[in-house]
């Protein structure tokens, strides 16, 4: 896929309001997920310490999604209280949305340690492992990829922008699979957005009650 310039500012708050709106719609748990925007003292200090430690600022698409939503809250979904299945949170096909504090933690090395990222310029936004990140998404100069602490740590970029990705989850939702999503497809269970693969269920019980989209 050919890489652009990082979006507008105007593209990622378009892209991010209308899944916002649709979770609000659709998939109300999810909704009440959402955090407020981050304060502006923790995205400055992501900033300064991506500048003091690796030498690079914090990619421009981060800031403008976290003026929006801070991350997210995990709401209690009653019906899921003895399977433990559902993350309300969980609403993007890349897991969770990290906060400033939570994106650094994978990335920066240890103090005096040396960067097994290899210097490569960019910031872990998501990631579906939240109790011990080891792998998910990243967002950087040159688009949005995959990151993994597993093997190689970054992966060549999957799409040109966060408001591209955001922008290909919209409309899976509204349309049907867009290019790049996986086969990992949405569906709504309690009033939660879930992604899950029909052909290999990661559900268990709760999968009788989760009803694809498309």
């Amino acid at each position: 896929m050919p890489v652009e310039h990082t979006a507008a500012p105007g593209r990622v708050e378009a892209a991010w309001r209308n899944i916002t709106a649709w979770l609000a719609e659709h998939a109300p748990v999810s909704h009440a997920s959402l955090l407020p925007p981050a304060p502006e003292a923790g995205i400055e200090r992501a900033d300064t310490l991506l500048r003091e430690r690796l030498g690079f600022e914090l990619p421009s698409e981060l800031r403008q999604l976290w003026r929006l939503c801070g991350g997210v809250a995990h709401q209690h979904v009653e019906e899921d209280e003895d399977l433990g299945e559902i993350s309300s949170g969980a609403f993007l096909p890349g897991g969770i949305l990290f906060t400033p504090e939570q994106a650094l933690g994978p990335r920066l090395p240890a103090p005096g340690g040396r960067d097994t990222w290899g210097g490569a310029r960019v910031v872990p936004w998501l990631t579906g492992d939240e109790a011990g990140p080891l792998q998910g998404h990243y967002a950087g100069e040159d688009g949005v990829g995959k990151w993994s602490l597993l093997d190689e740590p970054v992966r060549k970029p999957e799409y040109p922008s966060v408001a591209a990705y955001l922008e290909a989850v919209h409309r899976t939702l509204t349309e049907g699979p867009a290019d790049g999503m996986g086969p990992d497809v949405p569906g709504v269970v309690w009033g939660c957005l879930v992604w899950d693969n029909p052909e290999f269920p990661g559900l268990d019980e709760a999968a009788e009650h989760w009803t694809p989209l498309h």
